[in-house]
């Protein structure tokens, strides 16, 4: 299993993969790790929940590094991931004990309430993205309610992976409560069906999703998936264009575009298409593609060789069936895996632009004539993620947030963004369950009622 670096192409480290004979015991071994942690208070558990924040704060600047040199995400992103994990750390460390407090039901009992008692061990099959943030965000609630979990990371960040591991053991987590798989997707099948594995969730293209929803369904095994998206930001005749522009290509370069709810259509009102179209080029020419160790850097390069490939042909497909380039859309010279800010303008239904996820830096403009038009394209999509809309009428854009996008997270004049405070997931092909939130800490654990007579 090797790690590349993908500004340079150059080998990073060659790992040796586990066998299933090592696999079974480290399952063995949580078991019994788990079986200890659920008997601690959680005010016991939010000690070491708050020393994992603390090592994430004071490794910030290592972590980001690892980070630029596996997946070649620019170092003040790195950064901000990093402290992005303290904070949910510090959310459930300090939340997780009234989320999951028994709930008293009036019935005809003399007594009747709810309890969430953890599962046991879940597995977590995460991709290399966000390699800190997509980890914490499961395991931070999962292990303060009580859970033991395993970590299968994507192979080009299997150092990011180590880390996360020396990090809870540093914090003092028991040794033996999580652990991070260096395996092969093959495997994960086996590791779904031992019986001492409870559930599963897993982070990912929909095509992965349906793999391990089958692999875990076959075995009648909880999961919880949060799968691709082609957000759609419906900009109305009415929006602040200087801030909504902003906001668009922000949303899209953020992680070299490298994101499950980025901005994937930008969907314009013919009224303002014009000046939309001139705002962005002019906004993503300003920014800079290069190194992921420079701190002027906006986008860096795209995370390995093959997915830089697969963007570019859908690139160029779009513009075989007739979509306009008007910015980039040409691999560079030079060493590493690097794809240019693009804009493709003329988009229409049929094209990889419109119908398919473009993760990368690539910006898809599709005109419409009215409000009316802009939510029929919006919704005309198989992935349900994130969604945003654009207009000076609060009241108006709300209730499109609301009720019209469908969309398991819908924002008002901002960007699509995970919150500890709120639930994340999707709907349709982007996948089902939730992350964050009260909602997210109660999808591994046993909602059971009591009744005494």
């Amino acid at each position: 299993m090797k790690t590349i670096n993908p500004a340079t192409g150059e080998l990073i480290k060659d790992y040796e993969t586990m066998d299933v004979a090592k696999v079974n015991k480290i399952i063995d071994d949580m078991e019994a790790a788990q079986q200890e942690w659920k008997k601690k208070s959680y005010a016991e558990r939010a000690v070491f929940m708050n020393k994992a924040a603390e090592l994430l704060k004071e490794r910030k600047d290592e972590l980001a590094h690892l980070m630029a040199d596996e997946m070649g995400k620019p170092l003040a992103q790195g950064r901000a991931e990093a402290e992005k994990c303290a904070w949910v750390c510090e959310y459930y460390a300090e939340n997780a004990e009234d989320f999951l407090q028994p709930e008293y039901i009036e019935t005809d009992a003399s007594s009747s309430y709810i309890t969430y008692n953890p599962l046991g061990i879940v597995l977590a099959i995460m991709p290399w993205n966000y390699p800190l943030w997509q980890l914490f965000r499961f395991g931070a609630p999962a292990l303060m309610a009580g859970n033991g979990a395993m970590l299968k990371h994507a192979p080009n960040v299997t150092g990011c992976a180590l880390a996360i591991e020396e990090i809870l053991q540093d914090a003092g987590f028991p040794k033996k409560l999580f652990r991070s798989l260096v395996v092969d997707v093959e495997q994960v099948q086996d590791i779904i069906e031992n019986p001492k594995v409870k559930a599963a969730t897993l982070t990912g293209s929909t095509r992965a999703g349906k793999a391990v929803a089958s692999e875990a369904g076959g075995v009648l095994k909880k999961t919880v998936l949060e799968l691709g998206g082609s957000d759609p930001y419906v900009v109305l005749e009415d929006a602040d264009l200087d801030k909504t522009v902003e906001t668009c290509v922000a949303s899209r370069l953020l992680n070299s575009g490298q994101s499950c709810i980025a901005a994937k259509r930008y969907i314009v009102v013919e009224d303002v298409y014009d000046v939309f179209v001139e705002k962005v080029v002019q906004h993503m020419k300003s920014k800079k593609v290069g190194s992921p160790l420079d701190d002027d850097t906006d986008v860096g390069p795209q995370a390995r060789e093959d997915l830089r490939d697969a963007l570019h042909k859908q690139v160029q497909d779009s513009v075989d069936k007739g979509a306009k380039c008007l910015l980039g859309g040409e691999i560079p010279d030079g060493k590493g895996f690097y794809y240019p800010v693009t804009v493709l303008t003329n988009v229409q239904k049929g094209m990889p632009a419109y119908e398919e996820e473009l993760f990368g830096p690539v910006a898809t403009i599709i005109k419409v004539k009215d409000e009316e038009e802009a939510l029929k394209v919006a919704n005309d999509t198989k992935y349900g993620l994130g969604a945003a809309v654009f207009s000076e009428d609060v009241e108006r854009a709300e209730k499109i947030a609301a009720e019209k996008l469908e969309a398991g997270c819908c924002f008002v004049n901002a960007f699509v963004k995970s919150d500890p405070r709120l639930p994340f997931g999707g709907i349709k092909n982007s996948g089902f369950g939730r992350e964050l939130s009260h909602v997210g800490i109660r999808e591994f654990v046993n909602i059971k009622t009591v009744y005494v007579a």
